[in-house]
């Protein structure tokens, strides 16, 4: 079985585990209806997606 050879430091352990922190989500407009969408979604008031509607909204 492999064993580290040396301890990490302190600082090395923080960045590893710095790497897995909560990040909020980031939200962008809607070029269409000008409302708050998370990235690679179609928007849910709309239903467009990169500029062409995917979803149609009267349905759901």
């Amino acid at each position: 079985m492999a064993v580290p050879k040396r301890r990490q430091s302190k600082s090395r352990q923080k960045m590893r585990r710095g790497a897995s922190r909560w990040r909020a989500p980031i939200f962008k407009n809607c070029p269409e209806c000008s409302s708050k969408v998370p990235s690679h979604i179609a928007c849910p008031s709309c239903g467009y997606y990169r500029d062409r509607q995917v979803i149609d909204v009267e349905a759901l």
